[in-house]
């Protein structure tokens, strides 16, 4: 179970980890990547303690290109039954490549719209090894709805 601790921080089990991890390799044999070949899976754990999945799906016009990360939260979207917006605690990203992948700018700016700042984002390869950031760390001082809500202030 996922839970935030007193410094706010948000913890994540291993066996959690595990799964996510497994579910975002999974995910990654499942991407439509003809032209790049640079498959990616996306696994995410929402506060519900659900885990969704996504991959990268190449088009041949680059620029419409959707990757993994944005693919997984679209399903958690899609995928929730409640009529309160998604949140999620964690995501993992995969790639059966030895350097492991951070977000693109895109992903992350995505990905502060649905994870708090200390939500935790870990990268993982093949070779089980893994590197993680918080949200914040992603992208600091990040537009968010919040930005919005406040405007007149």
């Amino acid at each position: 179970m996922s839970i935030e601790n007193s410094a706010n921080n948000i913890e994540v089990t291993v066996y959690q980890w595990s799964e996510l991890s497994k579910a975002a390799e999974i995910a990654s044999s499942k991407a439509y990547a003809p032209y790049s070949n640079f498959k990616v899976g996306a696994a995410a754990l929402t506060a519900d303690n659900e885990i969704v999945q996504g991959c990268n799906v190449e088009n041949a016009s680059y620029g419409l290109t959707v990757c993994a990360e944005r693919n997984c939260i679209a399903n958690g979207v899609i995928s929730n039954q409640s009529n309160k917006k998604i949140k999620f605690t964690a995501l993992v990203i995969y790639t059966a490549q030895k350097k492991l992948t951070p977000p693109c700018g895109a992903c992350r700016q995505v990905i502060s719209e649905f994870f708090s700042k200390n939500a935790l984002i870990r990268a993982v390869n093949h070779l089980n090894e893994h590197q993680q950031w918080t949200v914040e760390q992603l992208l600091p001082d990040a537009f968010t709805p919040h930005c919005l809500l406040n405007k007149t202030e």
